[in-house]
This record gives C-alpha cells, structure tokens and sequence, in this order.
C-alpha cells in the first residue's frame, strides 16, 4: 500500500488527524488548509501541489459553500488520474453537484462522509459511508481503511449524505435525552455514579452515552464535535428530509439556543447549559 498518495484539503480537528496517520503509514504526500497551520509537520502547500502530487484528493471541510469554494479552485488541476474524496458534511443537491463538476475533468468522485468525533478519529475508528460506483469504492477501501474501522457503500452521493444526515440526528436526539435525564436525578440529588450505574444496565445504554460520561461528570466541554457543526448538520437534514420530524425541529430549537447562549464552540453536550442555567 506504500504507493498509495493522497492529500487531506481541510486540516480542522478530523483532517489534521487523518493526515497524521496517513503520514504515518507513508500515504500522505501533501496537505492543505485556508489557513496554514505551521505547527502541523504535514507537507502543507497549495491546492495545485496537492493535486500534482497526490492521486487521492480527500476534502474535509466545514459545509457545502467552502467544498464549493475550493473545487473551483481545484478543478483546472484535475485529470483523469486524480479522485475527489468528498468527507465533509453536505446536502444531496450539492453531493450531486459536486460529482458533476469532477467527472468534467476526467477525475472521479466518491462521496464519503463519516460519522466519529475526535477520540474515533484518533483512534483509526471513523465510521465511513460511501456513494459512488461500486468498482471505485473498491479501490479506495484500502485508503480509508488505514483511518477507520467500518466502511459502508450506501448508494449514490446523494444517498450517502441523507444516511450521514440520519445518523447525526440521532446522536443529536440522544444528547438531548440524556441531559435532560440526568439533570432530572441531579435535581432529585441522584449522584452522577447512581444515575451513569443504572443507566449501564439499562436498555438505553450507549455508545454516546459512554463517550460523554466523563464530560458531563467534570462539565468538560472541550470540543470533540461543536454545536456550531451539530446544528449545521441538523439544517441540512431539515432541508433533506421530505416531511416535517417533530424531534427533528425540537434538536434544532436546542441548539439554536445553546448557540445564541454563546457555546457554539463547545462540545455539542455544553447544551445542558441550557438546562442548568
């Protein structure tokens, strides 16, 4: 696998981290972010050094507009050799949009978003779902395996977005519950231990439930994913789904008001703030 190239576009929490372990398998050939980042020793240039060094072009940015933004920039570089790794979080008509604008060059496009926050990523745990034609997730398993643990093809790019979309909502419907449920044995003065020792046994145990015990015991709210992003994320499923959620819209009034409180930085679980304030 040595000889597989590529280049991370967007150097945030995530792709700083994936471009650390692909430099460590000797994958990484060049990387790139709108700010540069000189503190990270990650063969930073510009957009068309990456695409004259790299065959693998993966873009982990903040939304559709800044994707947009850089394949404009990027596409005179592109050729029949290179294929777009598109792992931001984006909506369907703009996935669509996106692979048209690449395959005009010759290049291919796999849409490849992912679910993980920071500890998955740092420990090779993404979760990715892939839409694009079945031979090129093929070929870029071997890539996306060295930085994750599942991928799933899920269909088209369009199709991989609303799953990635559907799957924030739960995370984000499941963070709701579980401030609220601990904040109700708080305020009948339920220690954090009692409450996280039922909850372990009971059916509504979970993988995030377990991610953010330790945040909620010592307030940490140190970003693994932010409110910004979350409540980003939860206006693109609102614009995707084809009829009204009502757990949907209550998520977004939720952080919408933990924004406004001023903790859009903070860790999607800051919005107990909200409860305790």
């Amino acid at each position: 696998m040595s000889e597989i190239k590529v280049a991370v576009i967007g150097l945030g929490i995530i792709g700083s981290t994936w471009a650390q372990h692909y430099a460590s398998d000797n994958h990484l050939v060049a990387s790139w972010n709108r700010t540069p980042k000189p503190q990270l020793d990650l063969k930073q240039t510009d957009l068309a050094g990456c695409a004259a060094a790299a065959q693998y072009l993966q873009l982990c940015l903040y939304d559709a507009d800044s994707v947009r933004d850089v394949l404009k920039q990027l596409l005179p570089h592109l050729n029949a050799r290179h294929v777009v790794i598109q792992s931001s979080t984006i909506d369907g008509e703009s996935a669509r949009e996106f692979a048209d604008m690449v395959q005009a060059t010759g290049a291919r496009y796999l849409e490849a978003p992912f679910t993980g926050s920071k500890p998955a990523a740092e420990q090779r745990q993404t979760v990715f779902f892939l839409g694009g034609d079945a031979s090129l997730v093929a070929e870029v398993e071997p890539l996306l395996a060295t930085v994750s643990n599942k991928r799933f093809h899920i269909g088209e790019p369009q199709q991989a977005t609303a799953i990635k979309l559907a799957m924030n909502l739960q995370i984000a419907s499941l963070s709701q519950a579980l401030c609220e449920g601990i904040t109700l044995a708080r305020g009948a003065e339920i220690s954090d231990d009692c409450f996280f020792d039922v909850l372990r046994a009971n059916v509504a145990w979970s993988g995030l439930a377990e991610l953010k015990e330790p945040k909620l015991r010592e307030a940490d709210y140190s970003p693994q994913f932010s409110v910004k992003n979350l409540h980003k994320d939860m206006r693109l499923a609102k614009k995707t789904a084809k009829r009204e959620l009502p757990q949907l819209e209550r998520t977004l009034q939720t952080l919408a008001a933990t924004e406004a409180a001023g903790h859009s930085k903070e860790d999607f679980i800051s919005m107990i703030r909200l409860l305790e304030d």
